[in-house]
């Protein structure tokens, strides 16, 4: 990297495979965040669901705790700290009560909670072959969207199935994301389809660097994720992408290129308020009709 440092940073995405055990899956997220922080990264992201890929409800009430009692949380503190890095977990199960909120965690190089997240929207979809999946059978949903500025620039922070909600996006570049979070488990099967584009489309759309971590591969529970975790330029362009399998990748990212997107193709500014109508039919399509 050539310019300053003010601008200019190494970011590395964490891909796991988690389970149904928490400490094994720390244990070896823990291992993949260390790896990165070797190779020179400053900002780490892992995926949705870092500590407890879970799907029976009851089980994942019965092992999540809240903020102030999460070892999970703890245990990335401090590892956070250790190593001097902007730990951004990309989600772990806090308790509210009788509900959960899948939050996510940016942590700063002191290990303080600089930022948090709870994910917007809820995944409760049917799939073709009988795959079927309802988050808000034990998740509560966030109402707030959130931004949380960085040395070298100002990040946006969302989850997984907010991918499908560009409104969001927008939002938060208009309102000075240059840099977008979007951790993930995105199934296979939905993964295949849509996932490369989706991710794409909301850095073009936005003019910001997107980083798009997820698990990957066939999870202990049955469940098998895309994995391809990304990182995307403003322009498109893929500086970086995983395959399957756990692993880490690292892009050098120079912020100044969010600006000069932007002037490019200056869409934030060009947005209009509208209404919708809908035309009456005319008399020969009511004729016709």
């Amino acid at each position: 990297m050539t310019t300053g440092p003010e601008t200019t940073f190494r970011a590395a995405l964490v891909q796991t495979r988690a389970g149904r055990d928490i400490a094994s899956n720390l244990d070896r997220a823990e291992a993949l965040i260390r790896r990165a922080a070797k190779g020179g990264a400053i900002y780490v992201q892992t995926p949705e669901n870092t500590a407890l890929m879970e799907l029976e409800p009851a089980r994942v009430l019965r092992l999540v705790r809240s903020e102030a009692d999460s070892e999970p949380l703890a245990r990335l503190r401090a590892l956070a700290a250790e190593l001097g890095i902007w730990l951004h977990v990309g989600s772990l199960g806090i308790t509210l009560g009788e509900r959960v909120a899948n939050r996510s965690f940016l942590l700063d190089p002191h290990g303080e909670i600089a930022a948090r997240y709870d994910k917007l929207h809820m995944f409760d979809v049917d799939l073709a072959g009988g795959e079927s999946y309802r988050e808000s059978q034990y998740y509560g949903p966030g109402s707030k969207a959130v931004l949380v500025d960085l040395p070298f620039g100002r990040l946006g922070m969302t989850i997984c199935y907010d991918l499908r909600f560009p409104a969001l996006y927008r939002a938060l570049a208009t309102a000075g994301a240059n840099l977008i979070a979007i951790p993930a488990a995105f199934t296979k099967q939905t993964g295949q389809a849509h996932w490369h584009v989706l991710v794409r489309a909301r850095a073009i759309e936005t003019g910001a660097f997107v980083f798009a971590a997820t698990q990957g591969g066939l999870h202990e529970n049955g469940r098998e994720t895309f994995g391809h975790s990304m990182i995307v330029s403003p322009w498109g362009e893929i500086l970086a992408e995983a395959g399957e399998a756990p692993c880490v990748v690292f892009a050098d990212i120079d912020v100044g290129q969010s600006e000069a997107a932007r002037a490019r193709i200056p869409a934030l500014k060009h947005g209009r308020p509208f209404e919708i109508v809908v035309a009456k039919p005319t008399p020969a399509q009511k004729e016709a009709s």
